[in-house]
């Protein structure tokens, strides 16, 4: 191409390297952390070394978004680079959409089939040699081996924390769509005070994840090594708890650059995939609560 009115090209850079170091050095200390808590062993270098790798990982975020945030604003982007950011935010967000449905597809699984396998139903009863005194229901609260698998006491009820979180994230996806109004209409004023708002309801709800976690350990004896009803349950929500942070950090981003002026009503696709990440994370919660905690 002839020039950046057509397609922007960038120059060489780093970030590719210190992001793959980054993830890398993050895996390994996530690896290490966790089996050290499965052997009981007291000291662990796997905090230190996931620690060091979330570092790098910040790193590269600042500098690579940093890097594209300037390139924008120096208007070296054509329209065929914003289709090209539009498709790629799709691709990502479908990514995602997959990533979850695997999580959700193991749930179902678990539930439908080798749930009541194990419990003698259907035509892979003979499952049932491994445990016969095992007798399959949901939420699992008597797992086949209780000595390996020890089961919680109870469950989350699905119509306290949850159903508030439920609400909480609900009205977060209309205060960020109001924001998105307000910007197309140059209301910076609105635009401010409702995505203050969603960023607000992001962090509440993620108090309250805590809150339930504590709860869960302490009280409940719900845990990761509860069976496999305790797997799925933090697998599914931990993540989307992971996600929701991301979710959180990226709109707080853009409402700190909209303190700076960046954006205008014709130009903001940086908001708009924030907001489109967010409308995902709430989707996503919402088969959370019904899936995992209602049924």
């Amino acid at each position: 191409m002839a020039s950046h009115e057509h397609y922007y090209v960038p120059a060489q850079s780093k970030w590719p390297i210190v992001a793959t170091l980054g993830l890398l050095i993050t895996v390994y200390g996530l690896g290490t952390w966790f089996n050290d808590l499965k052997a009981a062993r007291e000291a662990s270098h796997g905090p230190l070394i996931f620690f060091v790798g979330a570092l790098f990982i910040a790193y590269m975020l600042f500098g690579w978004f940093g890097a594209v945030i300037r390139e924008g604003r120096a208007g070296l982007y054509s329209p065929q680079m914003d289709r090209s950011f539009r498709w790629g935010m799709t691709w990502f967000i479908f990514s995602e959409v997959m990533f979850f449905a695997a999580f959700f597809g193991a749930l179902f699984y678990i539930r439908m089939w080798s749930g009541p396998w194990l419990g003698g139903e259907g035509s892979k009863g003979v499952a049932h040699m491994l445990w016969p005194n095992f007798q399959y229901t949901w939420p699992l609260l008597h797992t086949p081996d209780p000595k390996l698998f020890p089961p919680p006491k109870a469950v989350i009820d699905p119509w306290h924390l949850p159903l508030l979180n439920t609400v909480l994230l609900v009205t977060s996806s209309f205060t960020v769509t109001f924001a998105h109004h307000a910007l197309k209409r140059g209301d910076r004023r609105k635009l401010k005070a409702w995505l203050g708002a969603t960023v607000l309801l992001g962090a509440c709800f993620l108090a309250l994840q805590v809150t339930e976690y504590v709860e869960a350990y302490h009280e409940l004896g719900l845990t990761l090594g509860s069976g496999i009803y305790g797997a799925t349950f933090f697998m599914l929500t931990g993540f989307h708890g992971a996600h929701v942070t991301i979710g959180a950090l990226m709109l707080g981003i853009m409402l700190v650059r909209i303190q700076r002026g960046h954006f205008d009503a014709h130009q903001h696709f940086g908001f708009e995939a924030a907001s489109w990440y967010w409308h995902f994370v709430d989707v996503v919660w919402v088969c959370l609560f019904v899936f995992v905690y209602v049924l």
